[in-house]
């Protein structure tokens, strides 16, 4: 058997349990102090690195009498993060082995604290462990890896949905998931779930199987100009038409992107903004908070038109190469952009919407708009 001092975010017991696949009941936990080291925040974070420094001492935890098998269960956590198991003596002089990053793999930031982590991460944190230790003996970890800031993602949906409140005329029923396996995951993931729900009669009903297809959450936002009353949408390549046979495989749309793990839906839609458009947008105004199909996905959109300066020059092509993003932008006319919601030939819903969302709110924000900048002032 061996010991392991721990002095980050597995100190958070929920996200020990989940790692190591038992409860904390069943690990032998005791505090414990590693001295010459010093624990500090990563700027890549959030999560804390550590280093050696004379007359440093880094708090933590000590975990006795791991098997083989917690230590395959740790490497393949830790594996994304270039850590070396290395034996130190704590000090009281009880020998132990701890995960240390490679030389100049974090940038040390500032001090570290638990309490504050566990303020803003844990869950999504703990959700993201669930995915990752759910692949352990199915996929190697370099897959696991690459499929890391999408996992991560998943888990701030997760976050996220716990805050919204919808439909409050809806049956809040009874809903027994019997099984749940992920059938595919990469840039995506597909679940396959079979379960039983409470009928409107009070039943319940036979079982059911269906599949999910499982994203991340997206802010979208329709860059608005009430001064010049005209709008800026975004052009590009899209899967769903290309695989549903669309001889319309470009798309007008807004401006639109997930958001990021511990980014509001506010957020994201100025990064977006200045990613895909170059543009700073200011006021932004709330179209809805909607499932893209509640049917079969998880895929659920924070839109919002956004006040925004948008003179002729403003158009061109912008994306993250990065992320194989080609964009052109357009500037349209309020009226020319009803024309073609009008007549049907926007393909995109979160454009429909925002349109009719604008043609309703027009009025309101051109009289607020002459006497106000557009980012609000």
């Amino acid at each position: 058997m061996r010991h392991l001092f721990i002095y980050g975010t597995l100190r958070h017991l929920p996200l020990l349990e989940i790692v190591l696949g038992r409860s904390a009941e069943a690990i032998d936990l005791s505090p414990a102090n590693l001295s010459g080291y010093q624990v500090s925040a990563a700027a890549e974070g959030p999560f804390p690195t550590i280093e050696t420094r004379d007359g440093g001492q880094a708090e933590g935890l000590l975990v006795r009498g791991l098997s083989a098998d917690d230590f395959a269960r740790l490497d393949f956590y830790e594996g994304a993060f270039d850590y070396d198991l290395v034996p130190v003596t704590l000090a009281d002089g009880q020998g132990a082995e701890v995960y240390l990053p490679q030389p100049g793999r974090w940038t040390a930031q500032g001090p570290w604290s638990l309490p504050e982590w566990e303020r803003d991460w844990p869950a999504l944190s703990c959700h993201a462990a669930r995915e990752v230790m759910s692949y352990m003996g199915k996929r190697p970890r370099p897959e696991v890896d690459a499929m890391f800031p999408m996992i991560r993602r998943r888990a701030h949906q997760q976050v996220l949905a716990t805050q919204g409140m919808h439909d409050p005329l809806a049956l809040d029923g009874k809903v027994e998931v019997t099984d749940r396996r992920r059938v595919y995951a990469n840039f995506f993931a597909l679940d396959e779930i079979s379960l039983r729900h409470e009928t409107f009669d009070g039943s319940m009903s036979a079982q059911i199987d269906r599949a999910v297809f499982v994203s991340a959450d997206a802010a979208l936002v329709l860059p608005y100009d009430p001064l010049r009353d005209r709008v800026l949408l975004v052009e590009q390549i899209r899967m769903g038409p290309l695989a549903r046979g669309d001889h319309t495989r470009w798309q007008l749309e807004p401006i639109a992107g997930h958001i990021d793990p511990g980014e509001t839906p506010e957020a994201a839609a100025r990064r977006e903004a200045q990613e895909e458009a170059g543009i700073t947008v200011g006021a932004l105004e709330s179209v809805g908070n909607v499932y893209a199909s509640p049917g079969n996905a998880t895929e659920f959109f924070h839109i919002f038109v956004g006040l925004a300066d948008l003179p002729d020059h403003i158009i061109g092509t912008g994306g993250l190469a990065a992320e194989g993003e080609d964009i052109r932008s357009h500037l349209m006319s309020f009226d020319d952009l009803m024309a073609l919601a009008d007549a049907q030939a926007l393909a995109n819903a979160p454009l429909v919407a925002s349109a009719y969302w604008l043609a309703r709110h027009r009025e309101r924000l051109r009289s607020e708009g002459a006497t106000a900048k557009p980012d609000g002032t």
